[in-house]
C-alpha cells in the first residue's frame, strides 16, 4: 500500500475548506475519493463563474 502524499493531502484540504469553508477535521475526514470528487466539483463551479 503506497502512502498519500501529505503535500497533496494538504493542498486538496486547503481547496476544499477555502472554497467551502468546511472545518478541517470534517475535510481531512473523508476518504481520499471523496475529497478528490469535491475538488473536481469546486473546480467546475469556478470554470463556469470564470467563463
Amino acid at each position: 500500500m503506497t502512502r498519500y502524499p501529505p503535500e497533496r493531502l494538504r493542498q486538496e484540504v486547503a481547496y476544499i475548506a477555502y472554497h467551502f469553508n468546511w472545518p478541517y477535521d470534517q475535510v481531512v475526514n473523508m476518504d481520499h475519493r471523496e475529497r478528490q470528487e469535491w475538488v473536481a466539483e469546486i473546480a467546475r463551479i469556478n470554470e463556469r463563474l470564470n467563463a
